[in-house]
């Protein structure tokens, strides 16, 4: 077997430094709209992004590279080649690892990027807890003209899943990471309060917690408690994989089936991560009325009690 997995490296290795692809190019020149849509996504309101003199944010990078649905021509195949190698050695799966972002000079609306991508690094076989697999780094250079003006290194891992047991009773809970920054927030869950962080300086609330105001850069902070009601902003439906800990009673008892998990908007105006309950997972839609409840859960690590959010019935914009 180690041979197989040796022979398989070897040849995955012979990518390295292969073009991934030649002299694309975005398909618009950078401008002021994109920049406005990302800024308003991101909430970001740098005076350096408007105006007459406007740079785009450096984040950004990306955005002007991407293909869109139909994708770009001059890719070169090889790309394409390295994974099929990978899935016919049973590597299937993809889970993004992280990315690298270097700029050397701002970008300006009018700009037009063109960009090269090679196939920096293929590693040796890993094990990790998902599966066993190789880590793949493309590097895409970005130029306007002749000039460089930034790198972005993209790292995936391509892997064979493990196989693991799933367990339907008693599965735990994934405890929450908690910090000098966010140790307040817990105290206050553990007594059954959802508190938001106020800035003193300029009055701003903020969630998550943070050691400082993002709207005035203040240190200072005291603390608001939430009315608990909200209603859904948006919210994603978690398929695979199964996870037990998660499964609703109104779903399937001990069935390890699907589960949302919303994006709520508070009616302080802050927005919080939390499960969406009390309506099957298919039901659950954009501005559907909840009402904050806190949840205690018990298994072998000890008593963990977590805010979540209701699905109020019978509400306007409620399930039906």
């Amino acid at each position: 077997m180690s041979t197989v997995v040796d022979e398989l490296g070897a040849r995955l290795k012979t990518y390295e430094g292969r073009a991934a692809a030649v002299a694309g190019r975005g398909k618009d020149p950078v401008n002021e709209p994109m920049i406005r849509h990302w800024c308003e996504a991101m909430g970001d309101t740098n005076p350096a992004y408007a105006g007459p003199d406007a740079v785009a944010p450096p984040t950004m990078l990306q955005a002007w590279t991407m293909g869109g649905l139909s994708g770009h021509t001059g890719r070169t195949g090889a790309y394409d080649e390295l994974f099929d190698l990978l899935d016919e050695a049973g590597c299937t799966s993809v889970v993004a690892t992280d990315c690298e972002q270097e700029y050397l000079r701002p970008l300006r609306p009018g700009d037009e990027v063109t960009f090269d991508a090679v196939i920096e690094s293929v590693s040796d076989r890993k094990t990790t807890k998902l599966g066993t697999g190789y880590f793949v780094t493309t590097r895409m250079d970005v130029r306007v003209g002749p000039d460089l003006v930034g790198t972005h290194r993209f790292r995936i891992l391509k892997y064979a899943p493990a196989r693991q047991k799933q367990k339907t009773r008693g599965a735990r809970r994934p405890r929450p990471v908690v910090n000098r920054d966010n140790a307040g927030f817990w105290e206050g869950v553990e007594q059954h309060r959802l508190l938001i962080q106020r800035c003193t300086d300029c009055g701003t609330l903020r969630h998550p917690w943070l050691p400082g105001c993002n709207a005035c850069g203040g240190p200072d902070w005291d603390t608001v408690e939430a009315s608990g009601e909200g209603t859904v902003y948006s919210y994603v439906v978690m398929h695979h994989p199964p996870f037990p800990a998660f499964t609703e009673s109104d779903h399937a008892a001990d069935a390890a089936g699907p589960y949302a998990v919303g994006l709520i908007e508070l009616a302080e105006g802050v927005r919080i991560v939390s499960n969406v309950v009390g309506v099957p997972y298919d039901k659950v839609r954009i501005g559907l009325p909840v009402r904050l409840e806190f949840r205690r859960y018990d298994d072998e690590d000890g008593p963990l009690v977590l805010p979540v959010f209701r699905a109020q019935e019978g509400r306007e914009g409620g399930a039906g």
